[in-house]
């Protein structure tokens, strides 16, 4: 979900260097909301790769793939841009159409052999946050001057934040174990939370997802453990908190992409290259905190960011963010 996140302002971008300018995306089908969000796309193209290779022997997934393949043929582009940088989209998307493919060079993609794909390969330099990345990428693609100010996702006409709610969503979920907040942790910020008079709003995705949110809301009546929810609904409840606390999950990419007050929590991952993007986003690395003496948590990467560096840190974000 973040690669697909971090693209959309690629396309403004592109959009503002040139009206008429129009994309068609393949985007993983779970994911195939997201492009329709945005005004400068005409057509989305769901891809199935994940489910595909789980029914290699089926002859529906074979059919489904030579759908898929006539589709995205059905056109001649003017360019097709891989913005992943991986060897799957560049053989299951970027090869499959027919143009001038356009991607990283063997130097700047995340998988080098995905450049081998590629007509013109592009030089980006590494460091930088993944949306200014793919913004370079595109603009060298497309031929077209960088605009000076930040990246625009091109979400927050259709998805205005509401300010004044007293509804704050934390993203308890993510896929990597040692990136979850520990539940002890959740725990405590989630009463601090009430405490304030806040509503709280967790959202999940899986069984054992809702399986941990019910018990980070057990006995606290101000909690709510949302109904399993598609992508736009979960932006809209996005959109209507007063704010948003955070792990390191596609979600909380969205968060950025709306505008959103936001505080991301990492613990092994980066926040440099993968932090929230965008006004009003902040976040809280657990290496740059020393670890109490004698707390136990699991995962034990979190064991110094503490609720209460949380707390404090959320405080700030709010008064920032009026």
């Amino acid at each position: 979900m973040g690669d697909v996140i971090h693209t959309l302002p690629a396309l403004t971008d592109a959009r503002q260097a040139d009206p008429s300018i129009v994309f068609d995306w393949v985007v993983e089908e779970g994911f195939s909301a997201i492009p329709n969000w945005h005004p400068a796309v005409e057509r989305v193209i769901p891809i199935a790769i994940r489910r595909w290779r789980k029914h290699l022997q089926d002859a529906t997934t074979w059919r489904e793939w030579r759908q898929y393949r006539q589709e995205l043929r059905a056109l001649n582009y003017d360019a097709i841009i891989d913005a992943q940088g991986l060897v799957k989209s560049a053989f299951f998307a970027t090869r499959q159409a027919r143009g001038p493919h356009f991607g990283f060079d063997w130097h700047s993609a995340r998988e080098p052999l995905a450049s081998l794909c590629y007509d013109r390969r592009l030089r980006v330099v590494w460091g930088q946050h993944a949306v200014e990345r793919t913004r370079q990428l595109f603009a060298q693609a497309l031929g077209y001057r960088l605009p000076d100010q930040s990246g625009d996702f091109g979400l927050q006409q259709r998805f205005p934040w509401q300010r004044n709610s007293q509804k704050v969503v934390c993203l308890h979920a993510t896929t990597r174990a040692d990136k979850h907040y520990p539940e002890e942790y959740w725990r405590d910020v989630l009463q601090r939370l009430g405490a304030a008079g806040f509503q709280v709003q967790l959202p999940w995705g899986l069984k054992r997802e809702q399986q941990r949110a019910q018990r980070l809301a057990e006995g606290l009546g101000h909690v709510e453990v949302l109904p399993r929810l598609g992508l736009t609904q979960v932006a809209e409840v996005l959109a209507g908190a007063r704010g948003v606390i955070a792990v390191d999950t596609g979600l909380a990419h969205l968060t950025a992409a709306l505008g959103v007050p936001n505080l991301m929590l990492f613990g092994p991952t980066d926040p440099a290259l993968v932090g929230g993007y965008g006004e009003r986003q902040c976040w809280l690395e657990a290496r740059q905190f020393t670890a109490p003496e004698g707390s136990v948590v699991e995962p034990e990467v979190f064991r110094s960011l503490t609720p209460e560096r949380v707390w404090q840190r959320w405080l700030q974000l709010l008064e920032e963010s009026q």
